[in-house]
């Protein structure tokens, strides 16, 4: 079973029938046995990342993520979800992330070309940098969907792939047990689904 945590930010229906498409059994959940029981975990994500971190805290689901996450249990961060597993944020202000990860969140703004749209919205190619099993089914070039205005920086120690905006945007992040996806894969077609399917199959 696959817990996709309902902490009242994400997509989290759409998430749910991109699994069943591909076989695999998920609960929507913000119960804390029931995610700790659970043999993997997702957290998704959309909107402001101190909004998404603070519902994340009052819910006191930002300690089981991160137990959950020492246990070794497999832990997938989808959008502002993969943004919250490092260790803060620069969206309006400085924000404290989970720390499961190394690096940071900064804004796309003044580090792309002037001309590039904010946010970075649409399909852009995939460039793989090291091999991870969530990439079991995606090939150099794959294309996924995007809809941010951050993104992660100083991460190269889980930095699996990435997608050319003006800048090398990181895109897929991988250490361990735990593994993020900057855009969607629920919204990316069947390379979205052969993510989750790769997930589910951990």
């Amino acid at each position: 079973m696959i817990a996709i945590i309902d902490y009242g930010v994400g997509n989290l229906f759409s998430l749910k029938s991109s699994f069943a498409a591909i076989g695999a059994e998920t609960v929507v959940t913000s119960d804390e046995a029931v995610i700790r029981t659970a043999e993997k975990i997702v957290l998704p994500g959309v909107g402001a990342f101190r909004d998404a971190k603070a519902k994340l805290d009052e819910s006191g689901l930002s300690a089981v993520v991160r137990e959950v996450a020492k246990e070794g249990k497999p832990l997938l961060g989808i959008c502002l979800g993969m943004q919250m597993l490092f260790e803060r944020s620069y969206e309006y202000g400085e924000w404290e992330g989970l720390g499961l990860l190394q690096g940071e969140i900064l804004p796309i703004k003044g580090r792309v070309p002037e001309n590039l749209k904010i946010p970075h919205i649409g399909w852009n190619a995939l460039k793989i940098k090291k091999d991870s099993p969530i990439l079991k089914y995606v090939k150099n070039g794959d294309c996924v969907y995007f809809v941010h205005s951050y993104f992660a920086d100083g991460c190269s120690d889980s930095l699996v792939a990435c997608a050319e905006y003006g800048i090398d945007v990181t895109a897929v992040v991988n250490r361990g047990n735990i593994f993020g996806c900057q855009f969607h894969p629920e919204k990316s077609g069947e390379v979205g689904l052969g993510i989750l399917k790769a997930f589910a199959e951990l």
